[in-house]
Order: structure tokens, then sequence, then C-alpha cells
């Protein structure tokens, strides 16, 4: 939210999986914790537990991702708003309704979020129908 989207600072680690290149999050959180230590943070600042949440994603997620990032041995994507907005969904907090709200206006393409939702609760996926009722009343709620 805060490299992809300008959206202000809440927390103080990085939500991130390993969408390319073949890495698994338990292989790079070595080098973070390197990382960590070389610059006095948190040794935990990468979450990679919210790896286990992307199963919620589109299969298509990776047409919409974002550069934000390009190192010489290092690239940095960030989700697409539709994306985030369906894991901000299935997550269902409060705290989240800010970030929500922020997807929505980047001007979303609020029928993927839809259809991403629909097929997960057809499916009995497990909280898709609390994120698709969340996603509803974010919608009545912003008007759109």
């Amino acid at each position: 939210m805060v490299l992809a989207y300008d959206h202000p600072l809440a927390t103080q680690d990085v939500d991130a999986f390993a969408a390319r290149g073949g890495l698994r999050m338990a292989e790079l959180d070595v080098f973070a914790k390197r990382v960590a230590k070389q610059l006095d943070i948190e040794p935990d600042w990468l979450n990679s537990h919210f790896e286990t949440f992307t199963g919620v994603l589109p299969s298509d997620y990776a047409s919409r991702l974002r550069n934000v990032f390009r190192g010489t041995q290092l690239r940095v994507d960030a989700l697409g708003p539709e994306d985030l907005l369906v894991m901000k969904c299935f997550a269902g907090r409060d705290k989240d309704l800010p970030h929500a709200r922020r997807l929505i206006r980047l001007d979303a393409d609020l029928s993927i979020v839809d259809r991403q939702l629909s097929e997960l609760a057809e499916r009995r996926y497990p909280g898709a129908e609390k994120a698709a009722d969340y996603f509803d009343d974010l919608r009545d709620d912003e008007g759109v």
C-alpha cells in the first residue's frame, strides 16, 4: 500500500510472498534477517505469513502486478488494487477499511473482485461468504 499506492505507513513490517523467481519465503527469510541486522530493525520485518493467504487471489493476479523496485538481483512488485482488495475483504478487519476504501478510489476494476469472491463462495471456500458481505458493505458505504 505504501510503495504502490502512496498510502500512509501503518505498520513496521512488509507483507510479502514470492510470486516469481522460484524462491520460497522460507528461503528468503535468512536474507531478510541479515538485512534486519545490518539496518538495526526488527528481525521479523518481512512478514512471510502473508503467503498463506494468497490462495484467495484470482489465477490471473500476476497480470496486474505493479513494479515498485527493480535492482540488479531483486525485483519488487505490488499486487494490483483488485487483488489487494480481495485480500482485504478476506481479512475483514475494521483496521483495513481505510486501505480498502483507498483501493476502491484508485478505480480498481470491482468486477474482478466481485467475480473472485463469488467464485470462491460458490466453491464454499472458507470465509468467502463473509468476505463477499464485507465487499458489499464497503461498496454500499462508498456508493459504488
